[in-house]
């Protein structure tokens, strides 16, 4: 908190493709990466500090590989040099395993990238392998932000640092407010399960959500002490219901809001410095 009582200033990330649209769903979704990197610049103008960003093959399907994030992030950092930070998701979408996913990570060795619980320690057979995936990410300034579903993966994930395996003290977390079926519309109110104790077990804690109350749903997080992400990836609709242009107007509406309580939006390198910190 700041000395006025406020949160201290908030990380805006955006995701703006995610892995299962096409421009049937919006024909400005971003895809390969001159349009990523037009994209990152628009949204870097309205306020974001970070890029959430997913690749795709030859026929925009979902895809995990280090030579076409490489391509990615390096048409981004020639746009926007680093006034933001750059994760890549290593999510599977039932096409890559749990070996896979982690084989990507070391081999594209970006700034930050999403680790989804459920999908790269499904059981306790995966645990010995993803806390050494922590540790190289570690050693290398890899930052990591782990997806969590539902509180129950956020108390497991407390539980694997309980016992050692999680060699931050604080790590990032992004707490998904819904799932990626048609008609999704997340509500504020969907975020107290995660702080029903009284408050995140991560200090250092963002939330997206679906639908036409994104802005509603990461504001309010952003007041209770969160940082957010907003964009194509979850949601398509401003605050009115309205389809939004592009991801820089989904980013502006969430900044406006954030503003307009009063918070102060946070720029990459004060981001890096918490979340490294």
């Amino acid at each position: 908190m700041t000395a006025t009582g406020l949160p201290l200033p908030t990380a805006v990330a955006v995701a703006p493709n995610g892995g299962r649209l096409t421009r049937a769903d919006h024909p400005a979704l971003p895809l390969g990466a001159p349009e990523l990197a037009r994209t990152a610049a628009e949204c870097l103008e309205a306020g974001a500090s970070m890029i959430h960003v997913h690749v795709r093959n030859g026929e925009d399907r979902h895809l995990l590989d280090a030579d076409a994030y490489r391509q990615v992030i390096a048409a981004i950092r020639a746009e926007v040099g680093e006034r933001l930070v750059i994760q890549i998701t290593s999510e599977a979408l039932g096409l890559y395993s749990p070996a896979e996913q982690r084989a990507v990570v070391r081999a594209t060795r970006p700034e930050a990238v999403s680790l989804a619980l459920r999908e790269l320690v499904p059981d306790a057979a995966e645990e010995p392998a993803f806390a050494d995936l922590l540790v190289w990410m570690k050693q290398e300034n890899v930052l990591p932000q782990i997806i969590l579903y539902a509180p129950e993966e956020a108390e497991r994930l407390a539980g694997l640092k309980k016992r050692g395996l999680i060699p931050w003290d604080d790590i990032p977390v992004l707490y998904v407010l819904g799932r990626y079926v048609a008609g999704q519309t997340s509500s504020p109110a969907d975020l107290l399960p995660f702080l029903a104790s009284g408050g995140s077990p991560f200090s250092h804690w963002s939330t997206c959500a679906f639908g036409r109350h994104e802005t509603a749903c990461v504001t309010a997080a952003a007041l209770l002490g969160g940082h957010v992400r907003v964009g194509f990836e979850n949601n398509r609709l401003l605050p009115d219901g309205q389809v939004a242009a592009n991801n820089q107007a989904l980013v502006a509406a969430t900044v406006g809001a954030l503003r307009a309580c009063g918070l102060e939006t946070a720029d990459a390198g004060s981001w890096r410095a918490r979340a490294f910190g």
